[in-house]
């Protein structure tokens, strides 16, 4: 399933650097497509043209989630939720709050995702 809903997602986004910066995030960090608490928050549909899987995040119910506590999660969890939703929505992240403290490893996906909502791809 979790492929599946990745390339969903990829697909939904693709042609929209900040979406797909967004997407890839969240699809490399790895853990959040796998939590039911996160995916009621993922809406799926075919396209209309020729029935492609796509499926998009409601990033409004999941920082509503995340806020609310309905949506738990580590301090660096949140922060590459927050950085996701900031990238995909709008939603103000303050980069003072969310670089410090996040893990070797996520601050490389979040170094890949800045630059593909740049428009620069690796």
């Amino acid at each position: 399933m979790t492929s599946q809903l990745s390339t969903a997602l990829r697909a939904a986004a693709a042609g929209i650097h900040p979406d797909e910066a967004a997407a890839g995030l969240i699809i490399s960090h790895g853990t959040f497509l796998r939590r039911e608490d996160f995916l009621c928050h993922v809406e799926t549909a075919a396209c209309i043209s020729d029935g492609t899987p796509m499926a998009w995040i409601d990033w409004d119910a999941v920082i509503a989630a995340l806020d609310g506590g309905r949506l738990p999660a580590s301090g660096g969890e949140k922060r590459i939720v927050r950085i996701a939703a900031s990238l995909a929505a709008g939603h103000p992240v303050s980069l003072r709050d969310a670089i410090p403290g996040i893990d070797r490893q996520s601050l490389e996906l979040v170094t890949t995702a800045i630059r593909r909502a740049a428009g620069q791809c690796e």
